[in-house]
């Protein structure tokens, strides 16, 4: 139930979004379908009069003064006010015998409009949203109509301008719930609950919960969890509780906790990527022709030179366990266990077991935000190894080959895979600037 990553989004950040959420709006909103009116009432001494109202064209819809506010445990509210639209279309009455047509124009002023919308997640962990609450007054409404009949015009006025307020509003809220259901919740459903990070793994960022709206911020848990494409299993260690530091300044906050780091060793792990081998091929030396041969590198009491002379050796490295990242206030780092198994490879090719050995080094780690990607770095100081079998040159000569390997070949290539990057879950078309990362315990 714990998050591994969590989302901020404050009120800049509602803001931002909200200005674009209410320019389609406005654009929805511009092309309402208002259905033909007719009815009839009655003139003391005239009698009754029929009327019809059709080809009701909108021209345009403003909204010029709108704000989203955070309703604590609810979700959001948008308040729009002042919004005002025209539009025009044709008439025609009869009395008796008497017909006339014509042209009108209508003003709508000084409209309030108040959505309610309602956060959540659906099975697979993305979000919805809905509207769940929308009320719309008019508080005035001016029509002019073309015509002979000036006195029957005032007369005609007060009995429908009524039935175009009940519609109207009526037909706001439609528009509203519509473009909810349309435009925003399809636009919420591109943020990606899985992403396949590359041929071993992807990583989950399915919803753990509703979003929270509190008065500063909307907060989101996700579960922020990497796994192993060819068999996802169950990770060994539950995540720890993740909040966020109170801060509100920014537009949008990330937040990611070592769970979300260590499952990414977990799964690389179980995806077999933590092995690396070492050959002949890959090190040489001046001195000796070949790093990699046993009369130069192997451990006299074990008298291999005896038994594999000038024999090719091949170094295999693996982690036994995933290793585990820590974050503190400094930063991130790692201690990772490696085992070097050494063989020795035969002219049919065939490899005989010689040796197992343990290397722990600490390994320091640099984060940071790229194109929408976390991207980091790994640094590690010269390895030192102390091996009581060994004498001081051998321990030396296998200490040269491991350093030249880490350096030269190893952290290049795990390097060059980290800043490809990771990355951030993030909803079509936004784009992130002004990126500061920070670490916490």
């Amino acid at each position: 139930t714990n998050p591994g990553f969590v989302v901020r989004i404050t009120q800049a950040g509602l803001d931002y979004a909200h200005q674009h959420g209410v320019a389609v709006l406005e654009k929805e909103l511009a092309q309402l379908k208002l259905p033909d009116i007719s009815g009839d009432f009655h003139i003391r001494h005239v009698g009754k009069v029929r009327y019809e109202l059709s080809r009701l064209d909108l021209r345009s819809f403003h909204l010029p003064y709108s704000r989203i506010s955070l309703v604590p445990n609810v979700g959001l509210q948008v308040s729009i006010s002042n919004a005002f639209t025209e539009l025009d279309g044709n008439w025609r009455v009869k009395i008796h015998f008497i017909r006339d047509h014509g042209s009108f124009d209508l003003k709508v002023e000084n409209v309030y409009i108040k959505i309610n919308l309602r956060l959540g997640n659906d099975a697979s962990g993305k979000p919805t949203i809905a509207t769940s609450a929308c009320s719309t007054h008019i508080s005035k409404v001016r029509v002019h109509f073309s015509g002979r009949f000036g006195w029957l015009y005032n007369l005609f006025y007060s009995a429908v301008e009524s039935r175009f307020r009940t519609i109207l509003e009526g037909k706001v809220c439609e528009i509203v719930a519509s473009s909810v259901r349309s435009e925003l919740q399809p636009y919420l459903q591109t943020l990606p609950v899985t992403a396949r990070i590359d041929a071993m793994t992807g990583i989950d960022y399915s919803l753990v919960a509703p979003p929270i709206a509190t008065a500063r911020s909307l907060d989101a848990g996700l579960k922020g969890e990497f796994f192993s494409l060819a068999r996802r299993s169950a990770v060994p260690f539950p995540p720890l509780a993740l909040t966020l530091p109170p801060d509100h300044d920014r537009m949008v906050y990330f937040g990611a906790s070592s769970y979300f780091f260590n499952t990414a060793s977990f799964a690389y792990h179980a995806a077999g990527a933590l092995v690396f081998e070492i050959t002949d091929a890959m090190v040489v030396s001046p001195r000796n022709g070949g790093l990699c041969r046993c009369p130069h590198t192997l451990p006299s009491p074990l008298q291999l030179e005896k038994m594999y002379p000038n024999t090719p050796m091949k170094l295999k490295l693996s982690a036994p366990s995933a290793p585990f990242l820590n974050i503190g206030p400094e930063g991130l780092s790692l201690r990772p266990v490696v085992d070097i198994q050494a063989y020795a490879i035969l002219p049919s090719s065939s490899l005989v077991p010689l040796f197992l050995l343990s290397l722990v080094r600490n390994v320091s780690a640099v984060i940071n935000v790229k194109s929408g990607h976390i991207v980091g770095s790994l640094s590690v100081g010269r390895l030192k190894l102390f091996l009581t079998p060994l004498s001081a040159p051998q321990v030396r000569t296998l200490q040269s080959i491991m350093n030249i390997y880490a350096s030269s070949i190893l952290l290049p290539s795990l390097n060059a895979r980290l800043d490809e990057g990771f990355p951030l879950p993030l909803p079509d078309r936004i784009q992130l600037s002004n990126i500061l990362v920070q670490f916490h315990q």
